[in-house]
């Protein structure tokens, strides 16, 4: 249960190219080395309106969709607005909305875009313009039968937009664990933050996460998860600035799915970020989460 999203953006500057090749690289992959077969993958509709209205202002959403935001806001989202790149956010935010609701029976979801979570109700930053894991969270919590929903937000940047919109939602507990000392400047406060030191290696890692998650969970029990399963951790990553090996990556991961595991509950993961001067790495690492999360319905 993969949502699949063709890359039809438009033509973005030399610079930010590459990190895009992920998202045609990726499911070739999965699907070359038998991990998915071509069934596992759709591709979404347009997000309802109503779904979006419910989580971003509707001054914000007219501005955007009607290309009105003004030059700044432009760059703070990253991109040069169009027409196409708008419709791709649209059917990234319907893609994890309709895995959650998939994922209801189907025990697992993966996006392979999504993980938007630099957008805030009002605004866009950081490459993303609308949040995809807040409108499914609500879209779950407002029609389907979970009442607790833990996020798990692994990327190396903050996830600020997701939490300073669920700051005043006592039923999703946001997660984040992410480097001190990079994007976005000014971090917003998530229920719990986990400030990583530059070059950190995977034993404190890998324990911390440990920790943390084992503390979350001695006091919120979750229906629901939502993993942020950013490989922007590696060492190899020109922006992460941490010093995660390939295998601690995957490790990571196992962590995470073992605790899904023995909750019993479903999980939808987000891609994030990636940015490796290799593109073989970044897909190599991307798979993994993929093998991992797999085991679950096996």
């Amino acid at each position: 249960m993969i949502a699949f999203h063709p890359i039809y953006v438009h033509p973005l500057p030399e610079n930010h190219r590459f990190p895009m090749e992920k998202y045609e690289l990726l499911p070739k992959q999965l699907l070359h080395e038998g991990t998915a077969n071509q069934a596992d993958f759709f591709e979404p509709n347009s997000l309802d309106l109503a779904k979006l209205l419910a989580i971003h202002s509707s001054e914000y959403w007219d501005k955007l969709s009607n290309l009105q935001l003004s030059n700044r806001e432009q760059r703070l989202s990253g991109f040069v607005h169009s027409a196409e790149l708008i419709q791709r956010e649209l059917c990234i935010m319907e893609g994890t909305r309709r895995l959650a609701q998939d994922a209801l029976t189907k025990k697992i979801g993966f996006n392979i875009a999504g993980g938007t979570h630099h957008a805030f109700a009002d605004r866009g930053e950081g490459f993303c313009l609308l949040n995809d894991q807040v409108i499914a969270a609500h879209d779950l919590l407002s029609n389907h039968s979970i009442n607790k929903i833990l996020i798990v937000d692994l990327d190396v940047h903050q996830g600020n937009g997701t939490a300073a919109m669920l700051q005043n939602e006592d039923r999703v507990f946001t997660f984040s664990m992410h480097g001190r000392n990079n994007y976005p400047l000014q971090k917003e406060r998530s229920n719990l933050d986990v400030e990583l030191e530059d070059g950190i290696q995977d034993k404190e890692y890998l324990h911390l996460l440990s920790k943390h998650l084992d503390g979350i969970l001695s006091s919120f029990t979750p229906d629901f998860v939502f993993y942020q399963c950013g490989v922007d951790i590696l060492e190899s990553d020109k922006l992460g600035k941490l010093g995660i090996s390939m295998k601690g990556s995957q490790e990571r991961d196992r962590i995470v799915f073992d605790t899904v595991r023995q909750l019993q509950v479903p999980v939808v993961c987000t891609m994030g970020g990636g940015y490796s001067p290799h593109i073989k790495d970044i897909v190599e690492a991307h798979a993994q989460t993929f093998r991992s999360g797999m085991d679950i319905i096996l």
